[in-house]
């Protein structure tokens, strides 16, 4: 009896052993694909190459919060999650940070998405991103911040025609658009308010240089 007790007890112990040693240390459970959804313009090859995991390597020991610091070295990407698909898939599951300004950099133009953060440089800014004029163009400058929120709080109809944003402070953003016409905007307060009245007068009154919605209350033409 104790005999076979003995048996079932290493028994046992060897078929633990042999799955740990499948799971933990085995290729037979290693990374055979790494699957990446979410990326539109980083190409797929540059995130597994940043990912930093070799092929075969065990799946259970793929320290998933190592490979998500790597990936987010991208500085494309806003945000990247990792997890384990058995029996040998990595995914990757990335946002990218998205372009809402142009700032100029000496002679380079820096592309910013909406929390200041730098995506890239490039040799003059894209046609349908505003050129953003702050006097500290820094990440966590209140004027720039509160520019960007404006930015991004202008309905889409405005949008597509705001050329330059200016902000001498957090309280006095203004916009100009394609034709000339001047937005005095204000603070980034109120967004949805200032979006739909400045949407109505730029509809209505044509004639007006400039529009002075910085308080809703009292909207001012010139």
């Amino acid at each position: 009896m104790k005999a076979r007790t003995a048996f079932l007890v290493l028994l046992t112990a060897g078929v633990v052993g042999s799955a740990a040693w499948l799971v933990f240390f085995s290729p037979v459970l290693g990374v055979r694909s790494i699957e990446i959804v979410g990326n539109l313009t980083v190409p797929s090859e540059r995130i597994e190459q940043q990912a930093g995991v070799a092929d075969l390597h065990p799946l259970a020991t793929v320290n998933l919060a190592d490979v998500e610091t790597r990936v987010l070295g991208i500085r494309q990407l806003a945000s990247a999650k990792v997890d384990r698909v058995w029996p040998g898939t990595l995914k990757i599951e990335v946002v990218e940070r998205q372009p809402v300004a142009a700032v100029q950099a000496g002679d380079k133009v820096a592309i910013v998405d909406g929390q200041g953060v730098v995506i890239e440089l490039k040799p003059a800014a894209p046609p349908m991103l505003p050129l953003l004029k702050v006097d500290r163009p820094q990440q966590g400058d209140p004027a720039m911040m509160a520019a960007l929120k404006v930015i991004e709080a202008v309905p889409d109809e405005v949008a597509a025609k705001v050329r330059q944003v200016r902000a001498g402070t957090a309280e006095g953003v203004t916009l100009t658009l394609s034709d000339g016409r001047t937005v005095i905007w204000g603070g980034p307060d109120r967004p949805e308010e200032k979006g739909r009245i400045l949407s109505s007068l730029l509809k209505s009154e044509r004639s007006v240089t400039l529009y002075d919605v910085s308080s809703p209350d009292v909207v001012t033409l010139k």
